[in-house]
This record gives C-alpha cells, structure tokens and sequence, in this order.
C-alpha cells in the first residue's frame, strides 16, 4: 500500500469514528439540556404549588375574618334585639291593664257625689272582674289554699292557730295573701295560716 492510500483510509477511519463521537456528543448534550428543561419544570411546578398554597391560605384567612366579622355583628345585633325586647316586654301587659286604670280612675272620681252606695260597690265589683278576666287571659290562675291540706311547695306558713274544729287540724285555716300560677309555674306562693 501506498501511503497516500494509507492515508486515505485512516482519514476515513476518523471520520467514521468522529462521526459516532459527534454524535454522541450531540446526543448527550441533548439528554442534558432534556434533563435540565425537566428540572426546570419540575422548579415552574414547585413554584406554582407553592404559589397556590400561599393563595389557599390567604384565601382561608380571609374566610376566616369575614366569618369572625360576620358573628361578631351577629352578636351585637342580638344583643341590641335583647336590650330593645327587655326594655318593652312589659308594654303588650302594661297597654292592656290601662283599660282597668281608666274604669279606677272613672270610680274615684264619681264616688264622692254617688248616693246609692250599691252603685259603687258594684261598680267596684266590675272593674274587679275585668281585671280577673284580664289575668286569666294571660295565664295567671290563684292557687286553691283555703280549707285545702297544707303543702311547702305551693303554701307558705305564716303562723299557726288551734283549729276551730278537728276537720281543720293540719290544714290551711286562713289565707292572707292568694298564691298564683303563671301558666302551671308558680310565681307566688300562698301565705296562710294552719290549724293545729
């Protein structure tokens, strides 16, 4: 062999094998450049992750103070609702009793010039039944005491007296002050006298 085919074939042996190199080379800059796009996803994801994260809490805390804001003026709504109901809860009872007012005040200013004194004893009797009719209507109802057996959860004893007869003994002889219900609770107690 001549040298310059010597030559020749060893160039074209470098060629080949440069090729391969080359293209290894290329290819591996290649698998590099893929795995940094990769890395630089995987970083862009992170980011966004951890972005929406923060927006997630942000947006829970914001929830969270328009809730606390919202019971907050819950509270003092009810609060004023209270304080208004407390101040008038009286006035339904108090613009019904005024009726019974006005027959009072009607009987005291004619009893100085009435003649007939059976007149204002039932004129008394009237207004004492309109106001009767009035409790009754709002469920208050007297506690039944007289002549009834003695009983700490519905009387209060004042004192006690020998009893007129012996049917009497242990039981209630006089009221002095009625007792009342207000709808099956009672609101006042009977205070009586028991025989012995």
């Amino acid at each position: 062999m001549t040298k310059k085919t010597i030559e020749k074939t060893e160039s074209k042996k470098n060629t080949k094998t440069s090729q391969p190199k080359k293209q290894q080379a290329k290819s591996a800059s290649k698998k590099k450049e893929k795995e940094v796009k990769a890395e630089k996803e995987e970083v862009k994801k992170e980011l966004k992750k951890e972005k929406t994260d923060k927006e997630i809490i942000a947006e829970l805390n914001d929830k969270y103070l328009r809730l606390a804001a919202e019971y907050d003026n819950y509270r003092r709504r009810t609060l004023k609702e209270k304080m208004e109901l407390s101040k008038s809860a009286g006035e339904d009872i108090l613009v019904n009793i005024l009726p019974v007012m006005d027959d009072f005040e009607r009987g005291l200013g004619n009893i100085d010039q009435a003649k007939d004194i059976n007149a204002v004893k039932e004129g008394i009797r009237l207004i004492y039944n309109k106001f009767d009719e009035f409790l009754k209507q709002r469920g208050v109802k007297e506690i039944e005491a007289k002549e009834k057996e003695f009983d700490t959860d519905l009387h209060e004893a004042i004192t006690k007296i020998p009893a007129p007869n012996n049917k009497l003994k242990g039981k209630v002889v006089d009221v002095i002050e009625k007792g009342y219900y207000l709808n099956e609770k009672i609101i006042r107690f009977s205070k009586v006298v028991i025989g012995e």
